[in-house]
């Protein structure tokens, strides 16, 4: 077996193709973003520049930070700024070289968590660094939405990315305490040997990621749906505040239409919306049903993939299957028992509060997604259930109270 030797040059070659190739990528979905509307920024050359200020010699005018200095390009007059600010804080999304990142995660050893994320330590910050392999499409729209939503307190923040491979890296905030699927199914809490989480906290989560899909819908020209939302793709801080984070699959319903075309390489698995399997349109009622099965998941500690405490058909699902026993069944043959098993004289209420979101769950559920609620009635029915009052648990649909 002869060993092919990769000189330096073809090695920088090869990061240069890489970057510009995912460069382009990102910038054409950094334009989608913005209703598909190009982005009203030119490039020109450094040698434009210099002629068209006479080398930075013609009039100008000091302000600030930077210079302003008058020219002419293409037939028209125009300010051309120079900067020269010193203590500048970066854009958001940086870039880090493939150097960095492998340095920052010791070589990206064999011991990473999740199937995509390593920890790792880059310039005296802990980071999460995620890497999806030969998926470069996937990852960049990953970084986009990601950035885009940055400002909420409930979304993993990037931080930067590394564009020099064949499918990019990229940088997250630091989330202490894992995967929320790790505190919440039955077979994880056990095998990690983890204290189940409690009812309270739960509850608040379940807010928390409510409220980040009511932004996610409404703070945008154009409604993102997630997609994609399940135990492992919501990481906890540690201080257990819940962080949304893979936004591989998401899209933006286009101005002027009803729903949109979802990636269809996920129809074929078996937590995605009804009408998206039927279909292979969505619209943000497809994120209310994903949401109402976290929901359950909560409720029950079962995992909807890999269900352990319930005898469940194969071809049935945990969401069809709460949906039939909800009728007839006591609420505590549902609930996962190490709720049950919470210490407190608060019992009615939390009787009342389980009931509530068992009920609310459903609704989430329902096939038809005009029966469904918004996720913003949503939050605010969590809301209400949080602080309970027996009076304010009314029903979004009161046919299934």
């Amino acid at each position: 077996m002869v060993a092919t030797i990769v000189s330096p040059a073809s090695k920088e070659r090869q990061r240069a193709f890489y970057f510009y190739e995912n460069g382009s990528l990102l910038l054409e979905k950094l334009i989608a973003s913005c209703n598909a509307k190009p982005i009203p920024i030119r490039t020109f050359s450094t040698q434009q520049l210099f002629q068209a200020t006479n080398n930075f010699s013609s009039e100008k005018l000091v302000k600030g930070f930077s210079i302003l200095y008058k020219g002419s390009l293409e037939g028209r007059i125009v300010l051309i700024k120079r900067s020269f600010v010193c203590n500048a804080k970066p854009i958001p999304i940086r870039t880090f070289s493939p150097q960095q990142l492998r340095q920052a995660t010791n070589n990206y050893p064999a011991e990473h968590l999740g199937i995509y994320w390593y920890k790792g330590s880059l310039e005296g910050r802990i980071v999460l660094i995620k890497h999806l392999d030969n998926l470069a499409y996937i990852a960049i729209n990953d970084l986009v939405i990601s950035a885009q939503l940055s400002g909420h307190s409930n979304v993993l923040k990037p931080i930067g990315c590394c564009l020099h491979t064949p499918s990019p890296f990229l940088v997250f905030e630091f989330a202490a305490n894992g995967f929320l699927s790790d505190r919440i199914y039955v077979s994880c809490v056990t095998e990690l040997q983890h204290q189940p989480m409690v009812w309270e906290r739960r509850l608040k989560i379940a807010r928390q990621i409510a409220h980040a899909l009511s932004y996610l819908h409404t703070a945008f020209a154009r409604p993102v749906i997630h997609m994609g939302i399940r135990m492992h793709s919501i990481l906890l801080d540690e201080n257990d505040v819940p962080k949304l984070s893979s936004f591989y699959f998401s899209v933006s319903i286009p101005e002027g239409e009803a729903d949109v075309e979802g990636f269809d390489g996920i129809r074929q698995f078996g937590f995605c919306a009804p009408e998206f399997k039927a279909t292979g349109k969505v619209t943000e009622k497809a994120d209310v049903y994903d949401f109402g099965r976290i929901l359950l998941e909560l409720l029950t500690g079962e995992d909807s993939l890999n269900i352990t405490r319930f005898t469940i058909d194969k071809d049935s699902t945990l969401v069809a299957y709460i949906h039939n026993r909800a009728q007839g069944s006591c609420i505590n043959e549902i609930v996962d028992p190490a709720i049950l098993a919470e210490d407190g004289d608060g019992g009615a209420s939390l009787q009342h509060q389980l009931q509530a979101v068992v009920d609310l769950a459903l609704t989430c559920t329902e096939e038809d997604p005009q029966r469904r609620p918004t996720m913003v009635d949503v939050t605010k029915q969590l809301r209400r259930i949080e602080r309970f009052v027996p009076s304010l648990i009314t029903c979004i649909h009161p046919n299934i109270y």
